[in-house]
């Protein structure tokens, strides 16, 4: 499976999908970290990877074809506790199931969009 994550998600997440044989984009420490949400977007798709990020601004395109977008919304959000997070959802999905599918994790809920018709 193929996913990008964004500057925001831990090291430790990149190198633990890393592990479990997932082909991992890490943007951190390249000349993409800082893009635009929408050169982002361009990206994540072009390549078609799973986008994994903090920002809530990409659950406005749940309605788009995608390759798969989970969100990270904690309330007091630290490596460990997002991290964490993040490895629950990777769990709970195979990976044929993420193209066209939102998922936003808080605290203690989790919403789950698909793209419709797909």
């Amino acid at each position: 499976m193929r996913v990008l994550i964004d500057e925001n998600i831990p090291v430790i997440t990149a190198q633990a999908l890393r592990d479990l044989e997932y082909d991992v984009l890490d943007i951190r420490g390249t000349s993409d970290q800082g893009m635009t949400d929408k050169s982002l977007w361009d990206l994540t798709q072009g390549q078609r990877r799973l986008l994994i990020t903090t920002d809530k601004g990409f659950a406005q395109r749940r309605d788009e074809l995608h390759h798969g977008i989970l969100i990270i919304r904690l309330r007091q959000p630290n490596r460990h506790r997002i991290h964490q997070r993040i490895m629950q959802a990777m769990e709970q999905f195979e990976p044929e199931e993420w193209p066209e599918m939102l998922v936003v994790v808080r605290d203690t809920v989790q919403s789950v969009w698909r793209v419709s018709g797909a």
